[in-house]
C-alpha cells in the first residue's frame, strides 16, 4: 500500500511503496501515474550541478537542515521547511531541488526505519557530503558505501563531524 510523502509543485509526487526488499522504497509519480525508484547519483548529480550557482555550501547546509529534523516519521513540518528552503533558490532550480530535497528525506525516513541498519540516516548524509563538500563524483559517491562494513563507515563519518 503506498503511503504518499510529498506532492510536488509540478504535481508529480513523492511516495512510499513496496520494493525489492521492503515497504520503503521511494518513488517519484509522474502525472500519468508512471513512477520510478530514483538512484543516489541521479539526485547527487543534479544537486551537485545547481550547487556550483550557489555561495556557501548552500545545498548542502539546506540538505542538513531538512536531515537535522528526519525522524522515522513523515512529519508535514518537514515537507513545510522543504517548501520554506524551495523558496530560497532561483526559479529554475526550484522544482527539482523540491523534488531531490524531498526524495532524500523520504530515503532517510526508509533509512531510519530498517530493521538491521546501524547507520541509518547517516548514510545519505555521507553521500551527500562526498558530493558537495568532497568533491567526490556522483557515480563514486553512489557507489561508495556498498561492500563496506559499517563499522568503517562509521569512523569515516564521525571524522567529518556526524
Amino acid at each position: 500500500m503506498s503511503r504518499l510523502i510529498k506532492n510536488l509543485s509540478n504535481n508529480r509526487k513523492v511516495i512510499f511503496d513496496a520494493g525489492k526488499f521492503d515497504e520503503w522504497c521511494v518513488y517519484v509519480v509522474e502525472v500519468n501515474g508512471n513512477r520510478k525508484a530514483p538512484f543516489d547519483v541521479d539526485y547527487f548529480t543534479d544537486l551537485k550541478n545547481i550547487d556550483t550557482h550557489y555561495a556557501g555550501n548552500k545545498v548542502y547546509n539546506d540538505f542538513v537542515s531538512v536531515y537535522n529534523v528526519t525522524t522515522m516519521s513523515i512529519d508535514t513540518k518537514v515537507t513545510t521547511l522543504i517548501d520554506s528552503i524551495v523558496t530560497t533558490y532561483q526559479e529554475e532550480h526550484r522544482v527539482i531541488v523540491e523534488q531531490w530535497l524531498t526524495v532524500l528525506y523520504a530515503g532517510m525516513i526508509a533509512e531510519e526505519n530498517k530493521k538491521f541498519a546501524i547507520l541509518k540516516k547517516r548514510v545519505k548524509r555521507l553521500g551527500m557530503h562526498q558530493v558537495l563538500i568532497d568533491n567526490v563524483s556522483p557515480s563514486i559517491s553512489a557507489n561508495f558505501s556498498r561492500g563496506k562494513k559499517w563499522r568503517e563507515l562509521d569512523v569515516i563519518m564521525k571524522q567529518k563531524g556526524f
